[in-house]
């Protein structure tokens, strides 16, 4: 296992927890950081630090945050373009969009709000198209995906959003915008992640902290999920579909393990790999020539890249953690790959952020 070493530090001043670079190729040296900060409560509350600090999604106080934009310099260094004051961001994900068409980044807060920025091809400057109340201003948007990944589209996708009171939010797209379609009960404690199935969108997945993963297919109602796997050590963080290779489903658990699934038979997986720290993150590599290649974002052990066999019809022999980035000093919850092709190594950009150490890093694998 190769130690890869920092390119680029930068302090976000308040706590960073996601990070998503711009896959629309006129603005794929545009780079995402959210921010999300726990206001001080009353010197007399009762909250326990330790409970913050492991789990600072869940703690009933009041949360600020920010979206930072960032334009990639010289290769590797970042440029803030614009900061764009919000509550507290645990979520951002890029809407794929045609290249005749402007960007479109959607935010889900912890106010219960998701928010549309437009970001101007021309100035790189984000504008607000839509603000969404999802759910109680209690209630915070955990995660949120867009169904078209694998088919990018002059308008938008739908959006799946999780909600901390246990709900999943279905988001489709019409005249005006986004409009909340389905509100439904999905898990019993938080679902950290919600996710499509790029290659059948009319299935989404989801993971939470009652260990649980399940299948909800939006042609059949909410009432029942399409299948429940139950065979975990701890929550289910994140889950993310193969943008190449069909039925592939990558699972990371606060178990400290990313597993393998074939979505068809998705009770026990392929293969599992230890990362040594709990997976928030687990992004495949945007191009088809890395389609083996996974980037996880392992909470308290930094951020790692593995690397898979995976077979020609989509099946994975194994898997092993190829390289390993070590300098978040705390709780790794973000991390993405640059979608601008890879460098003469054949490496790519790679940019994560850490929370209690309000770090951004960039480096390269």
């Amino acid at each position: 296992m190769k130690v890869v070493p920092a390119i680029f530090k930068l302090d976000t001043i308040d706590p960073a927890d996601s990070v998503e670079f711009c896959p629309h190729p006129a603005a794929s040296n545009v780079v995402v950081c959210g921010t999300y900060k726990l206001q001080q409560a009353d010197p007399e509350c009762s909250v326990d630090i330790q409970d913050v600090q492991e789990e600072p999604f869940s703690v009933g106080q009041k949360r600020t945050g920010k979206c930072l934009a960032f334009e990639v310099a010289n290769g590797d260094q970042l440029n803030q373009i614009q900061e764009i004051s919000l509550p507290a961001v645990p979520d951002m994900k890029w809407c794929h969009r045609d290249v005749s068409v402007n960007p479109v980044l959607g935010i889900a807060d912890s106010e219960g709000n998701v928010s549309l920025y437009e970001m101007k091809i021309d100035d790189k400057r984000f504008s607000q198209v839509q603000s969404l109340r999802i759910a109680p201003s209690h209630v915070l948007c955990l995660s949120l995906d867009w169904s078209n990944r694998r088919t990018p589209s002059s308008g938008l996708g739908s959006l799946v959003v999780s909600l901390s009171d246990g709900s999943l939010a279905l988001l489709v797209p019409g005249q005006s915008g986004l409009s909340p379609e389905h509100i439904w009960h999905a898990h019993d404690f938080e679902p950290w992640i919600a996710a499509w199935n790029y290659w059948d969108i009319n299935i989404i997945y989801s993971g939470g902290d009652d260990l649980k993963m399940k299948a909800w297919d939006i042609r059949s109602g909410f009432t029942q999920p399409v299948f429940t796997n139950k065979r975990f050590d701890a929550g289910v963080t994140t889950i993310q579909s193969h943008p190449f290779v069909e039925h592939l489903l990558a699972v990371g658990s606060y178990d400290n393990t990313v597993r393998l699934f074939d979505a068809r038979k998705p009770l026990t997986p392929l293969t599992q790999v230890d990362v040594g720290g709990g997976a928030w993150r687990v992004k495949w590599h945007p191009s088809k020539k890395r389609k083996d290649d996974l980037l996880v974002a392992c909470m308290h052990n930094g951020c790692k890249v593995i690397h898979f066999n995976l077979t020609g019809n989509g099946l994975a022999e194994g898997g092993e953690v190829i390289q390993h980035f070590d300098k978040h000093k705390s709780m790794a919850y973000g991390a993405d790959w640059s979608y601008t092709e890879e460098n003469t190594n054949q490496e790519t950009l790679v940019a994560s952020c850490s929370f209690y150490d309000h770090v951004l890093y960039t480096w390269r694998a």
